[in-house]
């Protein structure tokens, strides 16, 4: 049996810092305008690339323009920010103890839950539609419009449809019920401060809209945040996300179809 060697003592151990689990208010901010500025760059990356095909220097605004009107480089345009706020995200969790599926709660629920979900929306739906005919707002949007004609036209219908209703739910629910809610639930804030500020973020996402369209945004992100908390599971916000563009999608195919 060996005995201590005073002389020698066993050098010290050392402890890492312990990660932490989440990031706090203001990393959380951060981190989220960091993804935020990747899901930018991502999306803009197709738009770049037709400018820069076309060369028409001359006329670059018009060719913005008729870029982003394409259904073709819209679709691919949303496309390629998933991939593009999921390492951005995947780079943020990195830091902490927590993986990237427990960080972003990427885990199933109940039927019940969905259910819950799903009729909630549609009430909300319901009611924003009410409002829309009782104010006189029209509740189709020409931009829209012209951009499912452009993909009808072109035949690329399928690769809409999965950008609007695949990619663009999963990175946006990745981005405001997986991360931010996640960090700002955590502090001062609680679930319900981190349900409306990461509704409001969200919310301002969606800078095509007018005034009354984004009240209905906010009011979806307020119930999509209430499931995220209510179910602990983003994936049931991915697919009510979906399902709710899904619907916008084939209203619009409707209305294009009108014109």
């Amino acid at each position: 049996m060996d005995s201590p060697n005073p002389e020698n003592p066993p050098p010290p151990v050392v402890e890492a810092p312990a990660k932490r689990h989440v990031w706090k208010f203001w990393a959380t901010a951060l981190w989220g305008l960091f993804a935020f500025a990747a899901l930018f760059a991502g999306q803009a990356l197709v738009l770049v690339y037709e400018v820069l095909r076309s060369g028409d220097w001359n006329n670059l605004q018009g060719t913005v323009r008729a870029a982003a009107s394409d259904g073709m480089i819209l679709s691919l345009s949303v496309i390629t920010g998933l991939p593009a706020v999921v390492l951005a995200l995947w780079l943020a969790i990195s830091f902490t103890s927590s993986s990237f599926a427990e960080y972003l709660a990427l885990r199933g629920t109940s039927w019940k839950n969905f259910l819950i979900g799903a009729v909630g929306m549609g009430a909300i739906l319901g009611i924003w539609e009410v409002l829309s005919r009782v104010f006189g707002h029209e509740s189709d949007s020409g931009f829209m419009v012209e951009i499912m004609k452009s993909a009808l036209t072109d035949r690329t219908l399928p690769i809409m449809i999965f950008a609007f209703c695949v990619a663009a739910p999963v990175s946006e629910e990745f981005f405001a019920r997986g991360f931010l809610y996640q960090g700002w639930s955590q502090t001062w804030l609680r679930p319900v401060g981190a349900i409306i500020l990461s509704s409001l973020v969200w919310t301002r996402l969606h800078l095509q809209y007018d005034v009354f369209s984004l009240g209905q945004v906010f009011s979806l992100g307020l119930w999509f945040g209430y499931l995220r908390y209510r179910s602990g599971s983003t994936w049931l916000t991915i697919v009510l996300h979906g399902m709710n563009n899904l619907a916008a999608v084939i209203q619009t195919i409707w209305l294009a179809g009108q014109g």
